[in-house]
């Protein structure tokens, strides 16, 4: 079964404020990939688990349509919000159950929510929905995100992002297992298709607040469960981190910027065309 989270307002504000999306670089990886498979225009794009819309907008500009849908209405209500591509729509409904006719699309993406699906049940639907030839792109990143600040031992920094993370484990949701990327690993080696790439080392970084580093972290599936059993716990663990991380910078502001380095990986699989074997 899909699992549902990440469905309360303040939740979905939180996403939009703080997740970060796909680079460009990144997207351009995906249109490469599709551009190679495929002769004439991109006509239509479907952004599955789009959440606030962050990934569904860097789309825009390589299709004629794109369109984003989630389970979640607060997502949704937040995506429309910032809706600022003429040619970008959003439809609720599950992964699973996409309300779109057979060979319709010329790309399927699924941008850090695949793991949340039914997995092979909306790879059944991928099948159904994408044209001769479309291509879908499954993209994530790992949880060891690390941060840069100028004169600052990268080690010290990094260590304690390490030991935030790993207070978090024990409320991880057993259904992404140890790690999330052996689940799309798993998906690529099962994917029917002749064509598909794997790529598990795009590296990602952007300048921030360490304020916003903190606020992705806690926006986090496992940080929320902490939150929702000990708000006390999962509040001190919050600012201690913090006071931990501008000690080692020597600053007194969580609003002093850092380079955030965020390490992607993906599978990006090409449906079979009528000439293929």
């Amino acid at each position: 079964m899909a699992h549902r989270l990440f469905e309360g307002k303040e939740h979905a504000a939180s996403y939009w404020k703080y997740r970060i999306s796909p680079s460009d670089h990144l997207i351009q990886h995906v249109i490469n990939f599709v551009q190679k498979q495929r002769t004439g225009p991109l006509s239509v794009a479907l952004d599955v688990g789009c959440g606030s819309g962050q990934g569904t907008v860097l789309l825009a500009k390589h299709f004629e349509s794109v369109v984003g849908t989630d389970v979640s209405p607060a997502q949704l209500e937040v995506a429309l919000q910032h809706a600022k591509k003429p040619n970008v729509t959003y439809r609720q409904c599950m992964a699973e159950e996409l309300p779109f006719a057979d060979s319709s699309m010329d790309l399927i993406t699924a941008m850090s929510a695949f793991h949340w699906f039914d997995r092979p049940r909306f790879l059944q639907e991928v099948y159904r929905v994408l044209k001769p030839r479309g291509c879908v792109a499954l993209l994530n990143y790992t949880m060891d995100m690390e941060l840069e600040y100028p004169d600052c031992s990268l080690d010290s920094l990094n260590q304690v992002c390490k030991e935030f993370y790993a207070a978090l484990i024990p409320y991880r949701n057993p259904c992404l297992g140890p790690r999330s990327i052996d689940l799309y690993r798993e998906a690529y080696n099962s994917i029917p298709y002749t064509k598909k790439e794997w790529n598990e080392g795009v590296w990602v970084k952007r300048p921030m607040p360490l304020s916003s580093y903190m606020g992705m972290v806690e926006s986090f599936s496992s940080y929320q469960a902490m939150l929702r059993e000990d708000p006390q716990k999962a509040a001190k663990l919050s600012q201690d981190i913090c006071e931990r991380l501008m000690s080692i910078m020597k600053v007194t502001s969580a609003e002093t910027e850092v380079v955030m380095g965020v390490k992607y990986f993906y599978v990006l699989a090409c449906k079979n065309g009528p000439d293929d074997v």
